[in-house]
């Protein structure tokens, strides 16, 4: 009997789909993740991003109490996975871009090895992905988000002030086009591997609420399967700009819908986050640190 590779690449992505918390609205109540914070390196400075670790009263990407190496972050999985049972997704999302970071693979491949069942995804800016895609697939990822936030050089160089690539920092137009050029490309060739892909985009009114629903057209044709508009965070150099309202969040939502299915229970998780979504159980982890006996505090 022949093997059919496209419907089982359809029946792994409605898996995917079915049971990640982050891609499925009824799977978010049922089933928890947990993020471990091992990425610390950055290959792009974002306008609305600060990355700073030790800092348990925010909820927000970028931060994390503490930064794992591999082996603690297998460690905390073990803890974690002997005590709930409902943690059924693991990722990277940051507090830098994991691409950016060897011991993001590594892990990857240690809870893989160890944790043959689990989801394994990734978030990342994607300009390292067309390169870095085989490593992906080689550690057993299977769900990969890559945040898009312009269409046009002229956007995104309003969003993002440097780029580094191969030991060279990109400004201006440069590390715009090559950003743009990378995330298309890294995202294209992800559907293809069988990646079941999450867009991100972050509303900045003023910047690129013009370009967010033709990123969902775009993406919607490249094949993603589900794309999640989140609200600006106004800090950084876009300290002084608004965040978006609830209605100019649902309107743009409803503009990008038509293009692609929504993700409308996003909570803008840390890097550490663990449970169900909306619980930031990071004091619990903390805990679980002490239990196995790890000394994280010299990572910060």
């Amino acid at each position: 009997m022949s093997i059919n590779h496209d419907q089982m690449a359809k029946a792994a992505g409605a898996r995917i789909m079915n049971n990640h918390p982050c891609l499925s609205e009824a799977a978010h109540g049922k089933f928890a993740r947990l993020h471990l914070p091992v990425a610390p390196a950055c290959n792009i400075q974002c306008n609305y991003c600060i990355r700073r670790f030790d800092c348990v009263n925010e909820t927000r990407p970028g931060v994390t109490s503490v930064v794992l190496t591999p082996l603690q972050a297998i460690e905390r999985v073990r803890a974690v996975m002997e005590r709930n049972s409902r943690v059924n997704v693991i990722g990277i999302a940051g507090p830098g871009d994991p691409l950016a970071n060897d011991a993001a693979f590594e892990t990857m491949r240690l809870v893989r090895a160890e944790f043959p069942e689990i989801i394994l995804c990734i978030s990342t800016n994607g300009f390292l992905l067309p390169g870095r895609l085989q490593e992906i697939l080689a550690c057993g990822v299977e769900s990969v988000t890559v945040t898009i936030n312009a269409l046009t050089a002229g956007t995104a160089r309003r969003i993002y002030s440097t780029v580094s690539s191969g030991g060279e920092t990109l400004r201006g137009g440069a590390a715009a086009e090559a950003l743009l050029q990378n995330q298309w490309e890294g995202l294209s060739n992800a559907v293809r591997a069988g990646l079941a892909v999450k867009v991100n985009s972050i509303l900045i009114p003023g910047i690129n609420d013009g370009e967010v629903p033709g990123i969902a057209l775009r993406a919607g044709r490249e094949g993603a399967h589900i794309m999640n508009v989140m609200p600006l965070i106004p800090q950084a150099a876009f300290r002084d700009l608004k965040r978006p309202s609830c209605g100019m969040l649902a309107e743009m939502r409803g503009k990008c819908g038509a293009y692609m299915p929504q993700m409308t229970h996003c909570k803008q998780c840390r890097a550490d986050a663990f449970g169900l979504l909306g619980e930031d159980r990071d004091i619990e982890m903390e805990l679980l640190n002490s239990m196995i006996g790890q000394d994280y505090c010299d990572n910060v």
